[in-house]
């Protein structure tokens, strides 16, 4: 069982995204299921309708799941468990304030640890608790810190090795009765029986924690790990601006997204390719453990080549049409052009009304009449032959405002390759 288990807290990183792949490919291969956990257990950074957004994503880039649920969904099951360690001497509750956390800072340095905790309310037995309670006193559940190191091999990082110190006695459940991060997450995939967990670098710091939780737990299974490196920004760092829903709006496609995400830091057998092709040959082990930089360039490359392949109909609809011949004129700008924005730039100067107070504007009103008079031409050496007789212009005087009339634009592909796809749309373009 593979998961991918995203918060809605904003839009979905680009990191994200590759998570979500890499597990949905795994799945495949295995022939597993791909759930999906919403993690909305942060109730106060939660945004309305990312939810809904997330899976709206994943529905474009084909990222099929068997199941689907929100995280608040198990908050009884999480308070339960987490009262089960309390009542099996594996937790304790604590009533610390913020100040009597911290152990002495020299002793922290002198120790080379991480830990935390001072260790204050490590006794507190079931009495205290009841009495807590009765005297609505506020309090956390932490579980007690591991007596041995937690050591587990990482597909992509290798063997990681975490002391007990490091994993300290942490919070399993906030005093609103509301699990931590850790406790719901390890807890969810234990109850999911989710055995393969693939996620991103930042959470190698969980893992340790979520074992233990799971071990306390007497949870037995096996579980696989697999944590990708960050895509850092070109300046080499890590950029929260670098969303799906900003891919999107520049005009790039799911195809060359999906293909970009598993080609960074790959070993892949070629370079163009769609997702299930990718099914065929993705090998997670490939993967390179160092953090790979954002490359707009190669993102760009990528796109044109997956809109050059684009049914051509289907491309016109981005356009407001559903005629194959203006996906084929669409198509004829992508050696200027990498994204959708960029074609409907184009496509739109053509069909859009033309600007005669340029300075071939003159030009243009005599080039416009005859055009609306002329019959219908198949063949545009027999279009240009008509036009220039009629019009009696010759040169730049002819050319140039004849591709402006025509395209909106002074330079472009030949017109002799633009005329076959606008010839049925000659009157409305020429105006």
């Amino acid at each position: 069982m593979l998961r991918f288990a995203p918060s809605p807290t904003g839009d979905m990183h680009i990191e994200d995204l590759r998570v979500a792949i890499f597990n949905y490919l795994v799945a495949k291969q295995r022939d597993e299921k791909f759930i999906i956990r919403i993690e909305d257990g942060d109730k106060e950074r939660n945004i309305e309708g990312k939810d809904t957004e997330i899976l709206q994503i994943l529905e474009k880039f084909a990222l099929k799941h068997d199941s689907v649920f929100h995280q608040s969904e198990h908050l009884n099951i999480h308070q339960t468990l987490a009262v089960r360690l309390l009542e099996e001497g594996k937790a304790f509750v604590c009533t610390c304030i913020p100040e009597e956390l911290e152990v002495d800072k020299e002793e922290l340095k002198a120790s080379k640890t991480t830990y935390s905790y001072s260790g204050r309310c490590f006794e507190a037995d079931k009495e205290e608790l009841k009495k807590l309670k009765e005297d609505k006193t506020p309090f956390v559940i932490r579980i007690k810190k591991p007596d041995h190191n937690i050591i587990y091999h990482d597909v992509i990082q290798g063997e990681i090795v975490t002391t007990p110190n490091e994993v300290d006695s942490f919070v399993i459940l906030h005093a609103d009765g509301t699990p931590t991060y850790n406790f719901a997450c390890a807890c969810d995939d234990m109850l999911s029986g989710v055995d393969f967990i693939i996620r991103g670098e930042e959470h190698l710091s969980h893992t340790p924690k979520q074992k233990h939780i799971k071990e306390e737990l007497g949870y037995e299974e096996e579980t696989t790990y697999a944590h990708l490196p960050f895509i850092l920004s070109k300046e080499g760092k890590r950029d929260d601006t670098l969303s799906v829903r900003w891919l999107f709006e520049q005009g790039f496609i799911p195809d060359a997204i999906a293909n970009y995400l598993i080609l960074i830091g790959n070993n892949t057998p070629k370079e163009i390719f769609t997702l299930p092709e990718a099914l065929e040959w993705f090998d997670l082990e490939k993967i390179s453990k160092s953090p790979v930089r954002f490359d707009i360039d190669k993102l760009r490359y990528l796109n044109r080549k997956h809109l050059e392949k684009i049914d051509d109909k289907r491309l016109s609809m981005v356009f407001g049409f559903a005629d194959e011949e203006i996906g084929k004129l669409a198509k004829l700008y992508l050696e200027e052009a990498s994204t959708l924005n960029e074609l409907e730039t184009r496509i739109k100067a053509i069909f859009s009304p033309k600007d005669f107070s340029g300075a071939w504007g003159e030009q243009m009103r005599i080039l416009e009449k005859i055009i609306a008079e002329a019959p219908m031409i198949d063949t545009f050496d027999a279009f240009e032959s008509y036009i220039k007789k009629e019009s009696g212009l010759e040169g730049e005087k002819f050319d140039n405002p004849l591709r402006v009339l025509l395209t909106g634009a002074e330079h472009g592909p030949e017109l002799s390759d633009i005329y076959p796809y606008i010839k049925s749309y000659l009157l409305e373009v020429a105006s």
